[in-house]
């Protein structure tokens, strides 16, 4: 059996959950020093909010990657096992890496806010948008986004599961390419709450600010196995993950792919790191061979630590 810990992106955050992690030395250790990287309280910014303040990009992704650290840390000081494999979906990727020993948590927190501002500032507010197409073939997702760009842009930006994928791009055109999804038998479209079309060919300003700053920033070939978002590989040399992880930024989020590679390679157990339930529950649905756990808290942990010993 292999073992593998994925973490969340943009999404899953919410207010309070550092708190769920408990008061343990590496909680406590793990948020004084977040905060003294950022300069700023990240700690009373999630227990206290507000939500809207905690949901600017530039703030969640950092706060994010400091989750998903906690619930490592945690995981380990109760005995839990390293995965074989890691990946992220997006953002998570990064936590991934500072789990590997690829990348240090003090270079990751400043990269991921540039990465944040960089994506946020790429389109003016307003002008673009993303939206969930559910219950149809990815094929005529495709279509219907090629149909509906009439000189805009609208790509497929996220395989998330099996007839749940994600587009983006410009608004009018998400919106005509919803209207053309459901006509193509679509069961639901949704506009998504967020503030710019990450992973869209709009983002092509954002990976060239990232890959400005990713060559000041040092890399070592990862101790534990990485699965990259961009291209469902392994990269070992420092300068190749530069280079995903640039474009990974205007690039389609491979998720399936990526669930699937984890399959192939002998991954039945996973676990998801970090607040929310979004991958731990996708993982059967790409692939059976796959249950997962998400460790939301500190009894998800503590449940999860004996899962995993008692499968193994």
């Amino acid at each position: 059996m292999s073992f593998a810990m994925v973490f969340p992106g943009q999404g899953s955050q919410s207010i309070g959950m550092f708190d769920a992690y408990g008061d343990a030395p590496e909680v406590v250790d793990t948020v004084r020093a977040g905060s003294d990287i950022l300069g700023q309280d990240v700690g009373r910014l999630v227990r206290e909010g507000p939500a809207e303040e905690l949901s600017k990009t530039a703030n969640t992704q950092p706060l994010m990657v400091i989750a998903g650290i906690i619930a490592y840390r945690v995981w380990q000081a109760n005995g839990g096992p390293a995965p074989q494999f890691v990946a992220g979906h997006s953002l998570g990727e990064y936590s991934a890496l500072v789990i590997a020993g690829a990348l240090t948590f003090e270079e990751c927190l400043p990269l991921v806010r540039l990465r944040a501002q960089a994506m946020q500032e790429a389109v003016p507010q307003g002008v673009g948008a993303m939206a969930a197409i559910l219950g149809l073939d990815d094929d005529k997702i495709r279509e219907a986004c090629a149909e509906a760009a009439q000189g805009e842009v609208v790509d497929v930006v996220n395989f998330n599961a099996p007839s749940q994928v994600v587009i983006a791009g410009h608004a009018q055109a998400v919106q005509r390419a919803c209207e053309l999804c459901r006509a193509k038998g679509a069961k639901r479209t949704v506009m998504l709450p967020v503030s710019a079309p990450f992973h869209s060919s709009l983002m092509g300003p954002a990976a060239d600010r990232l890959t400005g700053y990713l060559a000041q920033v040092k890399f070592k070939a990862p101790a534990i196995r990485v699965i990259h978002n961009f291209d469902v590989a392994e990269h070992t040399d420092p300068q190749a993950i530069r280079s995903v992880l640039a474009k990974q930024a205007n690039h389609p989020v491979l998720w399936v792919d990526t669930i699937r590679r984890m399959a192939a390679l002998g991954v039945t157990q996973l676990a998801e790191c970090g607040p929310g339930k979004v991958l731990a529950p996708m993982a059967k649905r790409i692939d059976e061979r796959v249950s997962g756990i998400a460790l939301v808290d500190r009894a998800a942990i503590l449940q999860g630590i004996t899962t995993l010993k008692g499968a193994s």
